[in-house]
């Protein structure tokens, strides 16, 4: 308990709110800022925003820095630590949006079992706090090369919280149909980078299909992310997929930027170039 009491006190010692009461955090020389990216179903010839993913856009010396060269950067006495200030914040600063969120939970960060469920159970149990249920969360676990163990245990007390799973970067090393088998996640996030290569094959859209109906038949819902171009949708689209996410359809905008919640055209989407249609403004 001092432990996780610590923890959160280190934690709240390093976040600070901006003139408009927008939450950031301090790392050193950096400023971590909350971004929300939405996250879109189809709804007859519309897709229509129904959740946002949590990201951090570090700063330092005013200047963004791309997230993966800070992360990479962080040692790894600390990640624990920046991990759980990025899930503070974004639970913070996530008012007023109503939608569902998406958050990252990378189990190799906290190595021991017991101590990771504890951190998540007293994540719960806070999230009155910020005005938010645990039906409206959506964790995904960056799985890379965590047990199967690990995997099934957090998965299971993170449901039985009411927190539902997505596992991440599916069509990458890790993440395969054995593993969803496994840990019976609630959505299947499609690696954008594994999936721009499919859509470079001609018969991309007949092969997709079958696979999105394998994850189907497990019960998982599936999500496309790193959609770039029509090419991309129109394969999703056609292969049957629940939820997109990508560049093409909004980009990822600060906490505090006002949210449209306009729906966007598929027609207009399928038969435009790539500039991409803001959906914050």
């Amino acid at each position: 308990m001092t432990g996780r009491a610590d923890m959160r006190r280190k934690v709240g010692e390093a976040i600070f709110a901006d003139e408009v009461g927008i939450e950031y955090g301090v790392y050193g020389a950096f400023r971590l800022r909350s971004a929300y990216q939405p996250v879109f179903a189809p709804r007859g010839r519309f897709l229509a925003a129904v959740a946002v993913e949590g990201l951090i856009e570090p700063h330092r010396a005013g200047r963004p820095v791309a997230p993966q060269i800070f992360f990479e950067g962080v040692p790894a006495a600390d990640r624990l630590f920046v991990e759980t200030m990025c899930r503070v914040l974004h639970l913070r600063n996530f008012r007023n949006i109503g939608l569902d969120l998406f958050f990252n939970y990378n189990p190799l960060i906290n190595d021991d079992p017991a101590r990771a469920l504890a951190e998540i159970r007293l994540m719960t149990r806070h999230l009155t706090d910020f005005g938010l249920h645990p039906g409206m969360l959506v964790c995904e676990i960056t799985e890379q090369a965590a047990g199967d163990k690990v995997l099934v245990s957090l998965a299971r007390e993170m449901r039985r919280d009411g927190v539902r799973i997505a596992i991440d970067d599916f069509g990458t090393g890790h993440s395969t149909e054995e593993r969803v088998a496994l840990v019976q996640p609630d959505i299947v996030k499609i690696d954008g980078t594994w999936f721009a290569e499919f859509c470079r094959h001609a018969a991309a859209e007949r092969f997709f299909r079958p696979l999105v109906s394998t994850l189907h038949d497990r019960g998982a819902k599936v999500l496309v992310e790193g959609v770039e171009n029509a090419t991309h949708l129109r394969v999703a689209l056609d292969g049957g997929v629940d939820l997109l996410q990508g560049f093409y359809l909004a980009r990822p905008a600060l906490a505090g930027t006002l949210f449209d919640e306009e729906p966007l055209s598929i027609d207009r989407l399928l038969g435009r170039d790539n500039n991409v249609i803001p959906l914050f403004g």
